[in-house]
């Protein structure tokens, strides 16, 4: 496993530590873990082991059927969600890219997991908005290009059931949302979709500090 966290208020020896005192990545997803830092920096884009465990658990706690991901990069945010669906559920995963997603597949195949995953390669939003306006999904998760955010969340919303889940990853941005000098366009963009969501009326939210950040968004009845 990975010793450097994605939390950058935690020294390694501290993320290690909270990792073992949680439910650690298994074989599989020790293997994942290991074979997308082989990517070089873009490995940056897997989420942090214990916010896989958190999500596998969140999955079955509100007992979940139909789940949605925006961007699923080599698929252990896919995995960790599969574990937790109910015996029938099922995942759509929306992604741009077959060489990244093809490492996921290969995993997703190990754990037994691909005929409760369905992956879709292309742009996210063009595949949202081919699903039906109708609030079929119980959870999403969005971790994609930080300036099409607003519009992940947007579609997500009108498809997720009332009482559903919105999880959104980088809400922290490295702590650069409270940086002056930090004014790309992407923490820009960052800054704005957490100022929204914190006003949005149609959901109850909370924003967590684990891994990059994460805001938790359920939509009310």
């Amino acid at each position: 496993m990975s010793s450097e966290p994605k939390s950058f208020f935690l020294t390694s020896e501290l993320h290690r530590y909270l990792v073992e005192h949680g439910t650690p990545p298994d074989p599989v997803q020790q293997e994942l873990i290991a074979e997308t830092a082989k990517l070089g920096g873009i490995a940056a884009m897997q989420i942090a082991p214990e916010q896989g465990a958190f999500m596998t658990m969140l999955t079955r706690l509100i007992r979940v059927r139909r789940a949605i991901e925006i961007g699923t990069f080599t698929g252990y945010s896919a995995l960790c969600i599969a574990r937790g669906l109910a015996d029938d559920g099922r995942l759509l995963c929306c992604d741009v890219s077959e060489e990244w997603t093809s490492i996921g597949r290969r995993y997703w195949e190990r754990d037994g997991l691909a005929d409760r995953i369905e992956l879709r390669l292309g742009p996210a939003l063009d595949t949202l908005r081919s699903l039906p306006a109708e609030p079929e999904f119980d959870l999403a998760f969005i971790d994609a290009d930080k300036q099409n955010y607003p519009h992940y969340y947007d579609e997500v919303l009108t498809r997720l059931r009332p009482n559903g889940v919105v999880l959104v990853d980088n809400v922290l941005w490295g702590g650069r949302v409270l940086d002056p000098n930090a004014d790309d366009a992407d923490t820009r963009a960052i800054r704005a979709f957490n100022d929204r969501v914190a006003s949005d009326d149609r959901v109850d939210t909370v924003m967590l500090p684990l891994g990059d950040g994460i805001t938790i968004a359920r939509k009310r009845d």
